[in-house]
């Protein structure tokens, strides 16, 4: 008995792990949910740095990112005073070898950016709908150190609450 018990709680287990573990399939209608007709700008609602909640300052309740239909996406860091230069570059969707859903973003800006070598960022897709996009990649930080920051953005017409959260 204690066997058996054992063996349904492993089970039970690696069901749930391997279910949260899938890759996200883009939907047919990709393209059309992350730019709209011809722009849609997104404003993040979340962040985590790990699995920790992030506190949201100025620069990212300020944030916005568009995309465009012809494949341009630009962000408006510079608008908002101390918040850096603005990322203007090109969005294409990419498959990976597991089978995730990539955002790879390329310009000339991402190195000093992002703290890279590359002229391109992977954004791994986790979720996308008419009124969401979920994105996640690897940040270094502090030297050595990398991060999985993982973003939750809204459509910037969305009134949602609770963005400016302090512990």
């Amino acid at each position: 008995m204690k066997y058996r018990l054992f063996f349904l709680q492993l089970a039970f287990t690696f069901i749930s792990c391997s279910d949260s573990q899938k890759p996200f399939h883009l939907p047919d209608n990709a393209n059309q949910l992350l730019h709209g007709d011809s722009t849609k700008t997104w404003k993040i609602a979340r962040r985590y740095n790990d699995d920790i909640r992030m506190n949201m300052g100025p620069c990212f309740m300020a944030y916005r990112q568009t995309f465009k239909v012809d494949h341009l996406v630009q962000d408006n860091n510079e608008d908002t005073r101390d918040c850096g230069p603005n990322l203007t570059g090109k969005w294409n969707f990419k498959k990976g070898p597991e089978g995730n859903s990539f955002i790879k973003i390329s310009s000339p800006d991402i190195p000093k950016l992002l703290n890279t070598e590359k002229d391109y960022k992977y954004f791994k897709v986790l979720k996308l709908t008419e009124d969401t996009l979920k994105i996640s990649f690897k940040h270094k930080q502090y030297g050595d150190t990398y991060r999985r920051i993982t973003d939750i953005l809204v459509r910037e017409d969305l009134d949602i609450g609770d963005r400016y959260f302090h512990h």
